[in-house]
C-alpha cells in the first residue's frame, strides 16, 4: 500500500500480471463472477504520489481509487483533500483509507481520527466505504504484529470497525495480505461475514488463497506500479456493481 510518509514501500517483482492481460481476460480472476470479464481498474495513492493528473488517470482506465487519509492518530496526508476531490472531479469513484499502527493507540481512537480527517462515507454512488489498511509493521520488522497477541489484534480491529460503523454507517473494507492476517489474527473468521476484503497479492495471475473466513475478494491489489499512479487494483464485478458497492446497496 502506498504510504507516502515512509520509504518502506516494498518493491515487487516485475512478474506481476499486466493490466492489459487482466482486462483482456487472459487470466482467470479468482472468485470473479462470469459477468466481470472486464473488471473495473483502480489504484490507490498517498502523499507519495503528490499531485495526481486525475483526468489522465481516468483516460488510462481508472474507475476507482482509494486515497490515504491518515496513519495512527497523529498523521493526516497533506495531499489528501486535493487528491480525494480531484478524483471525484474527474469522474472517478473514490474512497479514503487509514494505515493502522495498532501499537500506537486503540482501534477506537484511530477510527475516530480517521473519520474526522477524511474517512467519511455517503451513499452518493461516488464514495467508497472507508478502508482499514492493516499489514506488516513498516517501522519494526521484528514486531510484524505490532506486539499484540492474536486475540488482542482481533479486538483492536473490532474496535476500529465498530467505531467506523458508528460514525459513518458502514463497516470498513479490510486491506491485508493472507499471510499477515492468518499470522497476526490467528486466522480469525470474525470479520468475513460483514467486511469487504481488499487483498494484496503480487507475482500471480490470481488473488490466491484468501485470508481465513473469506470466500471471495472485493478488491485485489495485484501490483505496486503500473499504468496508473500508485498501486494497481481490480474490482471483483462490473462497473454497475462498483457503483452499488459504493452506495451500500
Amino acid at each position: 500500500m502506498a504510504r507516502g510518509r515512509t520509504s518502506f514501500r516494498r518493491r515487487r517483482s516485475a512478474l506481476a500480471v499486466s493490466v492489459a492481460a487482466l482486462t483482456a481476460g487472459a487470466v482467470t480472476l479468482a472468485g470473479a463472477p462470469a459477468s466481470a470479464a472486464d473488471p473495473p481498474k483502480g489504484h490507490d495513492v498517498s502523499s507519495h504520489q503528490q499531485d495526481v493528473d486525475w483526468r489522465q488517470a481516468r483516460t488510462k482506465g481508472a474507475r476507482f481509487v482509494y486515497v490515504k487519509a491518515t496513519e495512527s492518530h497523529t498523521y493526516r496526508s497533506p495531499y489528501f483533500a486535493r487528491q480525494y476531490d480531484g478524483a471525484r472531479d474527474a469522474g472517478i469513484v473514490r474512497g479514503a483509507y487509514h494505515f493502522a499502527l495498532p501499537d500506537r493507540s486503540s482501534g477506537r481512537t484511530q477510527a475516530a481520527y480517521f473519520v474526522h480527517n477524511g474517512g467519511t462515507w455517503s451513499a452518493d454512488g461516488w464514495t467508497l466505504p472507508p478502508a482499514l489498511d492493516i499489514e506488516y509493521n513498516p517501522y519494526d520488522r521484528r514486531r510484524q504484529c505490532y506486539g499484540l497477541s492474536k486475540p488482542g489484534m482481533v479486538s483492536w480491529i473490532k474496535s476500529f470497525s465498530d467505531e467506523v460503523k458508528r460514525l459513518t454507517g458502514r463497516r470498513p473494507v479490510i486491506y491485508t495480505t493472507t499471510h499477515w492476517w492468518n499470522t497476526c489474527t490467528g486466522s480469525s473468521r470474525a470479520f468475513a461475514s460483514n467486511h469487504a476484503l481488499w487483498v494484496a497479492r503480487y507475482r500471480s495471475a490470481d488473488a490466491g488463497t484468501l485470508p481465513s473466513g473469506w470466500s471471495s475478494w472485493t478488491l485485489w491489489q495485484y501490483d505496486n506500479s503500473g499504468g496508473l499512479p500508485g498501486d494497481q487494483n481490480l474490482f471483483n464485478g462490473s462497473l454497475n456493481e462498483l457503483r452499488k458497492f459504493a452506495r451500500g446497496a
